[in-house]
């Protein structure tokens, strides 16, 4: 989970910490199988802590699933993108699911290991990283509206951070594959002028339907909620 900004700089991210740790509060107490691992994902200690403390409720199981969706992102123009957006854009969006992934390795291994099959899925291992059509290199979604620099290089680097998952971990049995969640209805969907025209319900409830559909043929692509390949 990444809720605090980094920066005095106007900053768009997830719900801040209280509101979203709240939300989460709601939602484990009216389900008994949600469980709340704290996490920030730009700090190594943070996310060894998670992965040791998911490990022991695991126990020999092993994880199924990892999807990285923790980002942030910060409206600058091309002009006046600095050094500091552009590290602290690309620690969360792009260095965070690198660690993660590494650290939850172990877990999504043992997970493969005990699947039956050889073919790749998500209820076998998986690990899924939410991207954006703002880090298609081809499309270059929205320029004029929201340059978003600093955004689109971290997301573009994470599609081909995907990709170099999807060659290193074919061989341990784990599918990985990117997201394009949609424009959505969220804190830092609605700030982006328009009304988005995906409601949190459609995004996930359709991202949840491909995921269950991945198989082999699909690991290291760049798809969108409804299952639509995006351009790289």
């Amino acid at each position: 989970i990444k809720a605090e900004p980094l920066c005095s700089q106007p900053c768009l991210f997830v719900p801040t910490l209280c509101r979203l740790f709240q939300e989460l509060q709601n939602l484990a107490s009216k389900h008994p199988n949600l469980v709340i691992v704290p996490l920030e994902v730009t700090k190594p200690a943070s996310i060894k802590a998670a992965a040791a403390s998911i490990g022991e409720r695991l126990k020999d199981s092993g994880l199924n699933l990892l999807i990285n969706n923790a980002g942030m992102l910060v409206y600058k123009t091309l002009d006046t993108e600095t050094q500091e957006d552009m590290a602290q854009v690309y620690a969360t969006n792009t260095i965070g699911p690198l660690l993660l992934s590494q650290e939850f390795l172990p877990l999504l291994k043992k997970a493969a290991q005990g699947s039956p099959g050889s073919g790749l899925s998500c209820s076998k291992a998986a690990i899924i990283n939410i991207s954006s059509v703002g880090g298609s290199i081809k499309e270059v979604h929205m320029w004029k509206s929201a340059q978003c620099v600093s955004y689109r290089c971290s997301k573009a680097a994470l599609n081909m951070l995907t990709k170099c998952q999807s060659l290193g971990y074919r061989e341990h049995g784990i599918l990985c594959a990117v997201f394009h969640p949609g424009w959505v209805q969220t804190d830092m969907g609605n700030t982006a002028g328009d009304k988005p025209p995906v409601t949190v319900d459609e995004s996930v409830g359709g991202m949840l339907k491909v995921m269950s559909s991945l198989s082999e043929k699909d690991t290291g692509t760049f798809l969108d909620w409804e299952g639509k390949v995006v351009p790289w």
